[in-house]
C-alpha cells in the first residue's frame, strides 16, 4: 500500500469507528470504563474519599454505556468510613444500570483497600499482590511522661466525663480503652459482615481470615479472597474481545493540590502515606 493510500485507509477507519456511536446500525466497539483508586483512604484531599471520587465514579458508570466497570486498585487501607461510603457508591451504580464490576489488585488491597476490591463482583491480583488484611487498627502516641519529665503541666476543663477520654498528654485509662476496643469490634464486626455477603460461598474456611493476615498473589485466590491471578488487558480481552476499548477515570486535582506538598513542604502527609503501605513491606 502506497502511503497516502494507507493515510486514507487510516483515516476512514477512524473515521467510522468515531460514527459508529452515532450510527444506529453500526456496532460501537465494547468499552470499558477504568477507575483508578491509589493510595490511602482518608476524608481529605490528599487520599481517596467519596467526596472527591463521587463524580468521578458517577461520570464512568454514565458515559458511553460502558460494558463493564474496572478498579484498579492500589491501597493500603484507611478510613472504614470512607470506603463504606466509596464502596457502596459503586454497588449502587452497578445494580442501578446492571453493569459489572472487575477489580484489579497492583500492589496492595488491604484493610480499605480490599473493602473497596469486594466490590467488585470479580477481583483479580498479580502473583505478587498483598492481599487481605481484614481487621481494624487504631494507633497513637503517649506523651505524658516526656511533658512531665520537662515540666510541662497539662490543664484541661471539661464537661463530660469521657470528654477528654485518650488523651494522648494523660496516662491511659483502662475505662477508657475498653470502649476504644468495643468501637473496634465493632467495626470489624461490619468490615467482615461486607467481606462475607460480597464473597459469599467463595470464601474458604480459615481462622486467619479475619484476624487481620494478610496473603500474596496465589493464596489470596486459594483462600477466596480473589478469584485469579490477571491482569487488566488481558482478562478484558478474553471477556470482551480484543477490540475492547478502555476509557479511563481518575481524580482531578486543581493545581495547588498536585503541587502543593511541594509548595507548602507538606511533608507530614507523605510520611503517613509512605507508613501505611510500609505496613506491607512497600
Amino acid at each position: 500500500m502506497k502511503p497516502r493510500a494507507r493515510l486514507v485507509h487510516q483515516g476512514g477507519a477512524a473515521y467510522i469507528t468515531s460514527m459508529k456511536r452515532f450510527v444506529p446500525f453500526l456496532k460501537s466497539d465494547p468499552t470499558v470504563a477504568v477507575i483508578r483508586l491509589q493510595g490511602t483512604i482518608a476524608n481529605s484531599t490528599r487520599g481517596l474519599d467519596d467526596p472527591s471520587l463521587g463524580p468521578v465514579i458517577e461520570r464512568a458508570f454514565a458515559r458511553g454505556k460502558p460494558v463493564a466497570v474496572a478498579l484498579e486498585i492500589n491501597s493500603p487501607g484507611g478510613s472504614p468510613v470512607q470506603s463504606s461510603l466509596i464502596a457502596a457508591r459503586i454497588r449502587r451504580l452497578a445494580e442501578e444500570k446492571k453493569i459489572p464490576v472487575f477489580a484489579f489488585v497492583e500492589d496492595v488491597a488491604a484493610s480499605g483497600g480490599y473493602w473497596l476490591a469486594c466490590a467488585a463482583d470479580e477481583i483479580f491480583v498479580d502473583r505478587g499482590s498483598i492481599v487481605g488484611s481484614i481487621g481494624v487498627i487504631s494507633a497513637g502516641f503517649g506523651a505524658h511522661e516526656l511533658i512531665a519529665r520537662y515540666g510541662v503541666e497539662r490543664r484541661v476543663h471539661t464537661a463530660g466525663r469521657s470528654k477528654s477520654m485518650l488523651d494522648p498528654f494523660r496516662p491511659e485509662n483502662p475505662e477508657d480503652i475498653a470502649r476504644l476496643e468495643g468501637w473496634l469490634a465493632e467495626l470489624h464486626a461490619f468490615f467482615i459482615d461486607h467481606v462475607t455477603a460480597r464473597r459469599g460461598s467463595r470464601l474458604k474456611s480459615s481462622e486467619d481470615l479475619f484476624t487481620g493476615q494478610i496473603w500474596v498473589g496465589q493464596r489470596a485466590v486459594d483462600q477466596g479472597l480473589a478469584d485469579g491471578v490477571g491482569h487488566l488487558l488481558p482478562v478484558l480481552k478474553d471477556r470482551f474481545g480484543d477490540k475492547v476499548r478502555l476509557r479511563r477515570y481518575g481524580q482531578r486535582r486543581s493545581l495547588f493540590q498536585r503541587f502543593g506538598a511541594a509548595v507548602v513542604g507538606d511533608a507530614l502527609a507523605t510520611i503517613e502515606d509512605r507508613a501505611a503501605y510500609a505496613r506491607f513491606g512497600l
